[in-house]
């Protein structure tokens, strides 16, 4: 069979509608970054803990190495026909065991991710509420109500989700820009300064915390290979989407993170943001814009979650869905619905789980910002930095062995790649307590993370053993 006549194959096995190009994909790929969520959270974490009013180039330097990545991701992404993202890479770049374990790792990472930031949404939720009517609603109802509607719109068509995100997507930009204009425009605290964006500021402080948060301002951006089943050329939407995600969402942050800083003054920005990190971008809304900008921010912040969960939400259906179809897991998870096209069950499914997961962390009692969104969304870093790791190796492996890359996007951009997200995770590792929390904390999502990769290695081996001929198939 030729390669066009496989690929015809697939689509008319896969069952899901290809209507998604490249706008609808970044939409749906940078809504899960939640810039944001990550102007009024995590810039202001990373000046506080981290590198301080060096911030800016924390998320120059992974964009790079990001960039660096996808060259290799994108030269690969026409051989590696399934919707199954990082799985299918290390598959064909690793072997099936490698494989197997990525898609372990990777259903955990998200998952992990969603627990964490579907927290975050009923708290922020929560916050809007009290403000508007002094009403104090438990975070976890909040949390249930907005995972309700993600299952809604993960259960639809697949364009139903690129419209809502897409919409929500502009909005939380919007106010974004709109506080970064207004700084920029009144000149700042004391005038507008070059000194963040110097090697000096990225030297200073603790420059592996900052470069360790900024990873996880990218969390997601290979989502837009698991949408190939559903994208209108996934040969060239999926590569032009992949590169136009990372590099927005790297100007996004250091541009934005730039100007916080000089919104709340070089001299005194590292010591605000240790003082109160919540209030720092709403509170700068409110200085160089208005209070309706601080009220808006406050509704977009919660939207800007919601964004987050659906999009991951999307992503590990598509996970199951796949698995699914490659008869690694039960069959019936490559069901299609019949009206909507979509991976219905799948997304069931994974409503079903997150929504005892997040259960089972409301019955602890635990706070929903200081350990629930800490400790998964840490997790679920590492988790990720795993991930891109691996799939650089099986990028470099691959085209070893096929030589049907050039040097350079075969070669030597993932070989880059794979090296600065060895240090990266070096970083993170060695200071997983600070992103946790707490040092049981740490021990215990590390070992998460290791039990599930070696729990993909052992269905594995389960697989060559009992169901040879499944095995047989994901060669």
């Amino acid at each position: 069979m030729s390669q066009q006549s496989e690929d015809r194959a697939q689509e008319v096995s896969a069952g899901l509608e290809r209507t998604l190009g490249v706008p609808q994909i970044v939409f749906m790929v940078v809504a899960m970054a939640a810039p944001l969520t990550v102007f009024a959270g995590l810039i202001p974490l990373m000046l506080g803990s981290g590198n301080g009013i060096g911030t800016p180039i924390d998320f120059v330097i992974v964009g790079i190495v990001l960039v660096l990545f996808t060259v290799g991701y994108s030269a690969m992404t026409p051989e590696v026909r399934n919707a199954g993202a990082f799985y299918s890479y290390v598959q064909r770049g690793l072997g099936t065991g490698a494989g197997l374990g990525t898609a372990a790792l990777a259903l955990v990472t998200y998952s992990l991710i969603i627990v964490s930031v579907s927290a975050y949404l009923g708290a922020a939720a929560r916050n809007v509420i009290v403000t508007f009517t002094g009403i104090s609603v438990p975070w976890w109802c909040l949390a249930a109500a907005g995972l309700g509607a993600i299952g809604y719109l993960g259960y639809r068509n697949v364009e139903v989700s690129a419209r809502v995100l897409g919409a929500l997507l502009i909005a939380e930009v919007g106010i974004v820009v709109l506080v970064d204009l207004a700084i920029v425009l009144r000149g700042g605290d004391h005038g507008l300064s070059a000194q963040p964006l110097t090697w000096g500021a990225f030297t200073s402080g603790a420059p592996a915390t900052g470069i360790m948060f900024a990873v996880f301002g990218f969390v997601g951006f290979e989502a837009t290979a698991v949408f190939r089943s559903e994208a209108k050329d996934p040969d060239r939407t999926i590569p032009r989407a992949t590169y136009i995600a990372v590099v927005l969402i790297a100007v996004i942050y250091a541009i934005s993170s730039w100007a916080m800083v000089n919104g709340l003054g070089v001299a005194r920005a590292v010591d605000l943001a240790a003082s109160d990190p919540e209030g720092l971008a709403p509170e700068l809304a409110t200085r160089y814009v208005s209070q309706a900008a601080h009220d808006v921010m406050q509704v977009l912040l919660v939207t800007s979650f919601f964004a987050c969960v659906l999009t991951a939400h999307n992503v590990v259906a598509r996970y199951l869905f796949t698995l699914g179809r490659q008869a690694v897991l039960p069959v019936w998870l490559d069901s299609v619905h019949p009206v909507h096209r979509s991976p219905h069950v799948a997304s069931l499914l994974t409503s079903g789980v997150i929504g005892v997961l997040l259960a089972a962390t409301a019955i602890a009692g635990l706070d929903p910002v200081v350990e629930v969104y800490a400790w998964f969304g840490g997790a679920g870093t590492l988790g990720l930095i795993v991930l891109l790791a691996l799939t650089s190796a099986a990028v470099v492996v691959h085209f070893r062995k096929t030589g049907t890359a050039s040097t350079w996007t075969g070669t030597v951009a993932p070989a880059l790649s794979l090296a600065a997200l060895g240090a990266i995770l070096v970083l993170v590792v060695g200071n997983f307590e600070l992103l946790i929390g707490s040092r049981t904390g740490a021990n215990v999502f590390l070992a998460v993370v290791v039990a599930a990769f070696a729990c993909g290695l052992a269905w594995a081996v389960l697989l060559r053993r009992r169901r040879p001929e499944v095995y047989a198939a994901l060669q």
